[in-house]
Protein backbone atom coordinates (compact mmCIF):
# COMPACT_ATOMS: atom_id res chain seq x y z
CA UNK A 1 0.00 0.00 0.00
CA UNK A 2 1.37 3.49 -0.89
CA UNK A 3 -0.05 6.38 0.93
CA UNK A 4 0.75 10.08 0.20
CA UNK A 5 0.95 12.94 2.77
CA UNK A 6 1.42 16.93 2.18
CA UNK A 7 2.67 19.45 4.15
CA UNK A 8 2.75 23.04 4.54
CA UNK A 9 4.28 25.32 7.39
CA UNK A 10 4.44 29.24 7.54
CA UNK A 11 6.57 31.17 10.44
CA UNK A 12 7.05 34.86 10.69
CA UNK A 13 10.77 36.18 10.61
CA UNK A 14 11.93 38.11 13.90
CA UNK A 15 14.18 39.60 15.48
CA UNK A 16 16.24 37.87 18.45
CA UNK A 17 15.29 34.50 17.50
CA UNK A 18 17.89 31.54 15.76
CA UNK A 19 17.29 31.11 12.26
CA UNK A 20 16.62 27.00 12.27
CA UNK A 21 15.49 24.88 8.74
CA UNK A 22 15.51 21.44 8.36
CA UNK A 23 17.81 20.63 11.90
CA UNK A 24 20.67 23.40 11.06
CA UNK A 25 21.09 26.96 12.27
CA UNK A 26 21.12 29.29 9.61
CA UNK A 27 23.51 32.16 9.95
CA UNK A 28 21.28 34.86 10.10
CA UNK A 29 20.21 38.43 11.64
CA UNK A 30 16.38 37.52 11.92
CA UNK A 31 14.43 33.46 12.98
CA UNK A 32 11.54 32.17 12.66
CA UNK A 33 8.80 33.03 15.48
CA UNK A 34 6.57 30.19 16.78
CA UNK A 35 6.26 28.10 19.83
CA UNK A 36 9.09 25.48 18.96
CA UNK A 37 12.08 26.39 17.44
CA UNK A 38 9.46 27.00 14.00
CA UNK A 39 11.38 25.25 12.00
CA UNK A 40 9.47 25.44 9.27
CA UNK A 41 10.54 22.86 7.04
CA UNK A 42 10.39 19.94 9.47
CA UNK A 43 6.92 21.23 10.46
CA UNK A 44 5.92 20.74 6.81
CA UNK A 45 7.72 16.87 6.68
CA UNK A 46 6.14 16.19 9.81
CA UNK A 47 2.45 17.07 8.66
CA UNK A 48 3.17 15.38 5.57
CA UNK A 49 4.44 12.22 7.31
CA UNK A 50 1.36 12.45 9.87
CA UNK A 51 -0.97 13.33 7.16
CA UNK A 52 -0.27 10.29 5.07
CA UNK A 53 -0.95 7.98 7.81
CA UNK A 54 -4.08 9.75 8.68
CA UNK A 55 -2.83 10.96 12.22
CA UNK A 56 -4.49 14.31 11.85
CA UNK A 57 -1.50 17.02 11.73
CA UNK A 58 1.08 18.51 14.12
CA UNK A 59 -0.79 20.81 15.88
CA UNK A 60 -3.06 18.13 17.47
CA UNK A 61 0.17 16.11 18.23
CA UNK A 62 2.24 18.91 19.94
CA UNK A 63 -0.45 21.41 20.57
CA UNK A 64 1.29 25.27 20.72
CA UNK A 65 -0.87 25.33 24.18
CA UNK A 66 1.57 22.97 25.76
CA UNK A 67 4.37 23.89 27.61
CA UNK A 68 5.93 21.25 27.47
CA UNK A 69 6.91 21.81 23.54
CA UNK A 70 8.23 25.71 24.48
CA UNK A 71 11.10 26.34 22.40
CA UNK A 72 11.24 22.29 21.54
CA UNK A 73 13.87 21.27 18.99
CA UNK A 74 12.00 19.90 16.08
CA UNK A 75 14.22 17.36 15.50
CA UNK A 76 12.39 15.41 18.64
CA UNK A 77 9.08 16.31 17.17
CA UNK A 78 9.85 14.75 13.68
CA UNK A 79 12.02 11.90 15.68
CA UNK A 80 8.14 11.08 17.36
CA UNK A 81 6.55 11.07 14.56
CA UNK A 82 8.85 8.78 12.65
CA UNK A 83 8.35 6.63 15.69
CA UNK A 84 4.46 6.44 15.34
CA UNK A 85 4.31 6.16 11.94
CA UNK A 86 7.23 2.87 11.97
CA UNK A 87 4.81 1.59 14.45
CA UNK A 88 1.82 1.40 12.55
CA UNK A 89 4.15 -0.42 9.64
CA UNK A 90 5.47 2.45 7.28
CA UNK A 91 8.03 3.17 5.43
CA UNK A 92 9.20 6.38 3.82
CA UNK A 93 9.75 5.97 -0.22
CA UNK A 94 10.97 9.88 -0.50
CA UNK A 95 10.39 12.72 0.92
CA UNK A 96 10.53 15.88 -1.74
CA UNK A 97 10.03 19.79 0.10
CA UNK A 98 10.17 23.52 -0.86
CA UNK A 99 11.62 26.18 1.54
CA UNK A 100 10.56 29.64 0.26
CA UNK A 101 12.32 32.13 1.92
CA UNK A 102 13.87 35.73 0.32
CA UNK A 103 16.80 35.78 2.49
CA UNK A 104 19.03 34.09 3.37
CA UNK A 105 20.29 31.84 0.40
CA UNK A 106 20.51 28.73 1.36
CA UNK A 107 22.22 26.75 -1.25
CA UNK A 108 25.18 25.95 1.04
CA UNK A 109 22.90 24.61 3.50
CA UNK A 110 20.57 21.98 1.72
CA UNK A 111 22.85 19.24 1.63
CA UNK A 112 24.00 19.44 5.19
CA UNK A 113 19.75 19.64 5.91
CA UNK A 114 19.35 16.71 3.61
CA UNK A 115 21.84 14.47 5.70
CA UNK A 116 20.48 15.81 9.16
CA UNK A 117 16.92 14.17 7.90
CA UNK A 118 18.91 11.35 6.68
CA UNK A 119 20.17 10.29 10.04
CA UNK A 120 16.83 11.50 11.39
CA UNK A 121 13.96 9.03 9.89
CA UNK A 122 16.92 6.05 8.89
CA UNK A 123 17.17 7.49 4.92
CA UNK A 124 19.61 7.37 2.20
CA UNK A 125 20.92 10.65 1.27
CA UNK A 126 19.29 10.40 -2.27
CA UNK A 127 15.81 10.04 -0.61
CA UNK A 128 15.44 13.55 0.83
CA UNK A 129 14.84 15.98 -1.52
CA UNK A 130 14.81 20.20 -0.65
CA UNK A 131 14.56 23.18 -2.75
CA UNK A 132 14.94 26.56 -1.91
CA UNK A 133 12.92 29.05 -3.34
CA UNK A 134 12.35 33.04 -3.30
CA UNK A 135 9.09 34.88 -4.25
CA UNK A 136 10.62 37.31 -6.03
CA UNK A 137 10.17 40.49 -3.44
CA UNK A 138 6.12 39.58 -3.41
CA UNK A 139 3.94 39.03 -0.86
CA UNK A 140 4.66 38.46 3.21
CA UNK A 141 7.74 36.01 2.02
CA UNK A 142 9.03 38.53 -0.89
CA UNK A 143 9.35 41.52 2.02
CA UNK A 144 10.90 39.29 4.52
CA UNK A 145 8.69 39.00 6.85
CA UNK A 146 7.73 35.33 6.85
CA UNK A 147 9.59 32.05 5.49
CA UNK A 148 7.25 28.90 4.21
CA UNK A 149 8.17 25.04 3.45
CA UNK A 150 6.39 22.84 2.00
CA UNK A 151 6.69 19.03 1.65
CA UNK A 152 5.37 15.95 0.21
CA UNK A 153 6.30 11.89 1.75
CA UNK A 154 5.38 8.75 0.19
CA UNK A 155 5.05 6.39 2.40
CA UNK A 156 4.98 2.48 2.02
CA UNK A 157 3.78 -0.02 3.68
Amino acid sequence: MFRIGQGFDLHRLVDGRKLILGGVEIPFEKGLAGHSDADVLLHAIIDALIGAAALGDIGKLFPDNDSKFKDIDSKILLKEVYKQISDLGYQINNIDSTIILEQPKLRDHIDIMRNVIAKLLDLRFDQISIKAKTSEKVGIVGRGEAAIAEAVVLLIK
